[in-house]
C-alpha cells in the first residue's frame, strides 16, 4: 500500500524559484528612490514572506511604519506585472512533477500567495492543467499556518489529510501540517529563512525533490 497518495507543494521557494523576480520588485523600488539595487542572495531568504518580507529586507520597513501599507501597494502592482520574468520551476522539481504525472500521482499546490498572482504565475509556468488542486492565500478564509487550507486541499482531492504530505520550506508549512493532521516534508532546497530546517519538526526532512519519491 502507497504510504501516501498525493503530493501537495508550497509554491515559493518549494515548486518555484521565484526570489528574482519577488526581489527584482523590491528593487525597483529601490530604483525609484535613488537607492542601489541589492544583492539577489541578500533579498531571497525573504522571498517566502511576501511584501512583508521583502520590504523589510529592502528598506527596514514594518507594518507599522507610516509608509508601509503604500509601498506594499506599490510594492504589488510592480510584481503582478512582473511575476513571471525570471521565476522558474526548480529543474529537479520539474522532474519530479514529470514523474507524478507519469504515475498518475495527483498533486497540488498550497500558498500563501493570493489568487491575483498566483493564478496568472502557475498559467505562466505551465502548471495550471496539471495540478489537481490549487489553494491561494484567500481562497479560504484563512491562510498558513492555519490548516484551512490544507484541510481544502485534501477535501478538493477527495482524501483525508493523513494521506497527503504536504512539502514547504518554511516553519509556518509544518506548522500548518501539523494543524492539520496532515504529514509535512521540510523541503530543505528552499529559501529556510526560518532556521535550518530540520528543527521545524516536520515528519520528513528532503534536500532534493526525487527523495519524496519513496514516500509514495
Amino acid at each position: 500500500m502507497n504510504r501516501f497518495s498525493a503530493l501537495l507543494f508550497d509554491l515559493d521557494g518549494t515548486l518555484a524559484d521565484t526570489a528574482p523576480d519577488l526581489a527584482g520588485a523590491a528593487n525597483a523600488l529601490r530604483i525609484r528612490r535613488g537607492l542601489a539595487p541589492l544583492p539577489l542572495e541578500i533579498l531571497r531568504p525573504w522571498a517566502s514572506h511576501g511584501a512583508r518580507g521583502l520590504l523589510g529586507a529592502a528598506f527596514e520597513l514594518t507594518p507599522d511604519d507610516a509608509t508601509f501599507a503604500d509601498m506594499r501597494e506599490e510594492f504589488l502592482d510592480y510584481y503582478a506585472a512582473h511575476l513571471a520574468i525570471q521565476t522558474c520551476v526548480f529543474p529537479a522539481m520539474a522532474q519530479l512533477l514529470d514523474t507524478l504525472d507519469a504515475r498518475r500521482v495527483p498533486w497540488g499546490i498550497v500558498t500563501n500567495k493570493h489568487t491575483r498572482f498566483t493564478t496568472p504565475l502557475v498559467a505562466a509556468l505551465g502548471l495550471a492543467a496539471r495540478a489537481r488542486v490549487v489553494v491561494s492565500g484567500d481562497t479560504t478564509a484563512h491562510s498558513k499556518p492555519h490548516p484551512a487550507p490544507l484541510l481544502h486541499a485534501a477535501a478538493a482531492l477527495a482524501l483525508d489529510p493523513q494521506h497527503c504530505l504536504y512539502i514547504g520550506d518554511d516553519l509556518r508549512d509544518v506548522q500548518a501540517g501539523r494543524a492539520a493532521a496532515m504529514p509535512t516534508a521540510a523541503a530543505a532546497w528552499g529559501y529556510c529563512s526560518d532556521g535550518p530546517p530540520d528543527q521545524w519538526g516536520a515528519d520528513y526532512l528532503v534536500h532534493t525533490p526525487q527523495e519524496l519519491l519513496p514516500l509514495l
